[in-house]
């Protein structure tokens, strides 16, 4: 008897287990110190959850992400794309791939931002996410649940729907974008770092934003700055040397605070 993996099952599972893994790897390198944006001292003591919370938390997302990803390739997954479909073109791939990386970036910087901006959704939900001062890999997910569906799950099904994209295409996606996720609240400022090349939203960008003085910036995530360029939210920052080893990003010196 052949076994086989629904695409459907496999774009449910994979990100989550990509999730972890990634995590995992960024846990390993945490004691580089020399390449930290905080110290361990300061990731220690300035966070405000303890880990096996988060741990928690992210557990909980994550079963109802999966939930609500399984229902969703049900439905539109089944009969909504062809064998040809699964076998789109690069050029095919490609415009799929940027058009849910838009979405979904467009969709969670105007939910993120709300939820700051309102002082009820920021004190009873995203406050949960803040709690993370010094922000960690496996942290990158951890939200209040109601926050995971409305940023994180529903943006992602409102990419996955109106790009066009197959199932088996979306494993590769989420997968991507839960890599860049964790990515950017790895904390570690390492060489060679491609994501630190190709995206100016990066890790040191969005430790910005978890800091006091940069929580009304850099809403943008996972992907672009734009934005944050075009409504007036992007801080710069340059990268300094701490004298006890490692990187801490501050706000560029012409930055001016309207």
């Amino acid at each position: 008897m052949d076994f086989h993996v629904s695409d459907q099952l496999l774009g449910t599972f994979v990100p989550i287990i990509v999730y972890w893994v990634y995590s995992g790897i960024y846990m390993l390198l945490g004691s580089l110190e020399n390449y930290r944006l905080h110290s361990k001292k300061d990731e220690d003591e300035k966070n405000l959850v303890s880990k096996g919370a988060v741990i928690r938390g992210v557990l909980l997302q994550q079963m109802v992400q999966a939930i609500v990803a399984y229902i969703l390739f049900k439905v539109a997954g089944d009969s909504g794309h062809s064998a040809a479909e699964q076998k789109a073109s690069v050029f095919v791939l490609a415009r799929q791939f940027l058009t849910a990386m838009v979405l979904l970036d467009t969709w969670q910087y105007f939910m993120h931002r709300f939820m700051h901006q309102n002082k009820f959704l920021y004190r009873h939900i995203h406050s949960l996410h803040h709690r993370l001062v010094v922000p960690y890999a496996y942290g990158a997910l951890y939200n209040h649940p109601l926050e995971g569906l409305i940023l994180d799950t529903t943006g992602g099904a409102i990419s996955f729907l109106v790009s066009g994209m197959s199932p088996r295409a979306s494993i590769f996606f989420f997968s991507f974008a839960t890599i860049k996720t964790v990515d950017d609240h790895c904390g570690l400022w390492l060489p060679g770092n491609l994501f630190h090349v190709l995206f100016k939203n990066n890790t040191a960008y969005h430790d910005v934003h978890h800091q006091l003085y940069g929580s009304k910036y850099n809403y943008s995530q996972p992907f672009f700055v734009i934005w944050d360029r075009i409504l007036g939210t992007y801080m710069p920052y340059t990268l300094e040397k701490r004298p006890a080893g490692g990187f801490e990003a501050r706000p560029a010196e012409d930055y001016k605070d309207d």
